[in-house]
């Protein structure tokens, strides 16, 4: 990734229109990145890919992937498990025909399981998930995301562990999320800064260079996260973080899910630019 590049989750509340032209919009914005929501059905059909392509390369926007919310990599009923799997593979799929460089998903639930046991029958899934993308894509990001609260497998241990015994691999680092789960924990400059010092401990100079991220102002409760908010109502301490994201020189994408998804990815991408 050429630099760190900020977008919407999203079509932008001001785009009226569809996903085409969102992407137009982004770009007319000033921001640069764009992220597909496929969270409640994958709702671009393969002749659209390739329309999406063409638009975000001729406004150098990169695009990623929220793959549907309704994923369980950890579930006992095998309809399920191989339905996440294919939710997983076929958002990759969708995404990599609309030229997308990036996948991020909620793997699962610890369903009150050994977070041990679960961990190994999430890898199991995200590699099958990786050896099905690969027969079409050998380069698509495949993220699993920081989850909100802590009865969601997910936190960064977990996740650097599975990018790094998993090829094609890497962790969506949704620093909101990793605020909720701890309960407001992460959140100073100094707990930012651990969490790039892991990330390239444990994967690499890579890690920091294709980052996939998330920000938004949050809400939570004794059990994580409750609701995103905009950045301003929120105690979410995004400046620090950005300082940080800077200091280390990362690289990738910073995808905005405030509800006020524009006008908070425009404040970070203002904000940085004059650190």
């Amino acid at each position: 990734m050429d630099k760190l590049r900020f977008g919407t989750a999203g079509i932008p509340v001001s785009t009226k229109g569809n996903t085409i032209q969102g992407i137009k919009d982004v770009r007319k914005l000033g921001l640069d990145s764009f992220e597909l929501e496929f969270v409640r059905s994958i709702n671009i059909k393969k002749d659209k890919a390739l329309e999406i392509k063409k638009v975000a390369k001729e406004n150098n926007i990169v695009l990623t992937c929220h793959a549907p919310y309704f994923i369980n990599l950890n579930s006992e009923e095998k309809k399920k498990y191989y339905a996440s799997v294919g939710y997983v593979k076929n958002s990759a799929m969708i995404t990599s025909l609309c030229g997308g460089w990036s996948v991020c998903f909620h793997a699962g639930y610890y369903m009150k399981q050994e977070p041990e046991k679960v961990f190994k029958k999430i890898k199991e899934g995200v590699k099958l998930i990786v050896k099905e993308v690969k027969q079409f894509d050998k380069n698509i990001w495949i993220r699993p995301e920081i989850s909100g609260k802590p009865s969601q497998f997910g936190d960064l241990k977990e996740l650097i562990k599975l990018s790094k015994e998993i090829d094609q691999v890497m962790p969506c680092i949704d620093f909101s999320h990793l605020y909720s789960r701890s309960l407001g924990k992460y959140n100073t400059k100094e707990e930012f800064k651990q969490v790039l010092i892991d990330l390239e401990k444990g994967l690499g100079k890579t890690a920091l260079n294709n980052m996939h991220i998330h920000i938004s102002g949050i809400a939570y409760g004794e059990k994580g996260e409750k609701n995103h908010l905009v950045l301003k109502e929120s105690k979410f301490n995004y400046k620090d973080l950005l300082k940080t994201l800077k200091d280390f020189k990362c690289k990738g994408v910073v995808t905005c899910e405030s509800p006020n998804i524009e006008e908070d990815a425009l404040l970070m991408q203002k904000t940085y630019k004059k650190i």
